[in-house]
């Protein structure tokens, strides 16, 4: 295993929030998959160089993580919080519909969603928000202030966003490919946004 750095260092893991920087010379997915599986609530890893290889997100709900890959080569990862019960992160294979640097909700009082990247139509996104290290949100996928503001940086709307209950094994993601989910209404709606109807 390669060896990599962590900012502030491997004892001081456990700050409140904020990155934890795999080292830039190692360049090495390895570091990052070692630093994402010590990642606590409302911490990420980023170690992406900026090769103009297609960005693909993927999310686990069943470990509340995200992890961000160029081509197969994973670049970042985080801790996420999604949707509690009764109001569940969809899965599903999704692109991003459209981007805001300072939405406000429709649906919650105006609520701020900072660097929203919207999944679907009806009311499911990523962006930066409270992340306790559990589900707790209405739907949608927050990730801490510093990751959100990078991950908008770096994707594009059609963006592909895979949404899964399962844990990923971040070495062989799942495809992210268009399929399977089961909302019609919504894939009818991402499919009319991305041929320009929306």
């Amino acid at each position: 295993m390669r060896h990599f750095s962590i900012a502030l260092g491997i004892a001081s893991m456990a700050f409140a929030a904020g990155p934890i920087q795999a080292s830039a010379a190692t360049g090495s997915a390895d570091a990052v998959e070692a630093a994402a599986a010590a990642l606590s609530a409302n911490q990420f890893v980023w170690n992406d160089t900026g090769s103009g290889e297609p960005v693909s997100i993927v999310v686990s709900l069943g470990t509340q993580q995200a992890f961000v890959y160029r081509g197969q080569r994973l670049v970042a990862a985080s801790t996420i919080s999604s949707g509690r019960d009764g109001k569940d992160t969809p899965t599903g294979s999704y692109t991003i519909l459209e981007k805001d640097v300072d939405h406000r909700s429709n649906l919650y009082n105006a609520a701020r969603m900072p660097f929203m990247q919207r999944l679907t139509w009806d009311g499911v996104a990523i962006h930066a928000g409270n992340n306790p290290g559990f589900p707790a949100s209405h739907g949608c996928i927050r990730v801490p202030m510093a990751f959100a503001r990078k991950l908008f940086a770096i994707t594009d709307v059609g963006t592909i966003v895979v949404v899964t209950n399962d844990a990923i094994d971040s070495r062989n993601p799942p495809l992210p490919v268009f399929a399977s989910s089961t909302d019609t209404e919504t894939q009818e709606a991402n499919a009319a946004s991305l041929s320009g109807a929306h």
